[in-house]
């Protein structure tokens, strides 16, 4: 199977993300389609995995870690409308490109966060990245 293409790292894409939240009362489908932020794409053999992050309009739940989206960050990620938005870094949301049900190669890139966030977001995940709890796989 060949490698599929996937978007940029920082890029922001619409994905039925599964929060941790849903995941722990059993659910395993995302309630809708969210624009999350592709952190990491790690080609591995010949499939790709996913790094997810969530983006939402809501605040963070006092369980989790957040970082506020500055506005020209939201007008670059293609959430313009959008008057407040946070990225979770407590949790991700791992799928495989390949195999994936929800990861969809032809998604159009709404838009991508600059080097100077993305790093900012890199910071606030880096101690999330290794943490079995903030992984929610979306490959079973």
């Amino acid at each position: 199977m060949p490698m599929a293409d996937v978007p940029a790292n920082g890029s922001v894409i619409r994905y039925p993300y599964l929060w941790a939240w849903q995941r722990d009362k059993g659910e395993t489908e995302g309630r809708k389609s969210r624009p999350v932020c592709m952190v990491l794409a790690i080609p591995k053999g010949n499939q790709t995995n996913l790094i997810l992050l969530a983006i939402s309009g809501t605040p963070p739940r006092s369980d989790q870690t957040a970082l506020e989206i500055p506005q020209l960050e939201c007008r670059r990620a293609g959430i313009r409308e959008w008057k407040d938005a946070w990225i979770t870094v407590s949790e991700f949301n791992h799928d495989l490109a390949e195999a994936s049900f929800y990861f969809d190669p032809n998604a159009e890139v709404l838009g991508s966060f600059s080097k100077g966030f993305l790093a900012k977001i890199a910071a606030a995940f880096k101690p999330f990245l290794a943490s079995a709890n903030a992984r929610i796989s979306r490959t079973e």
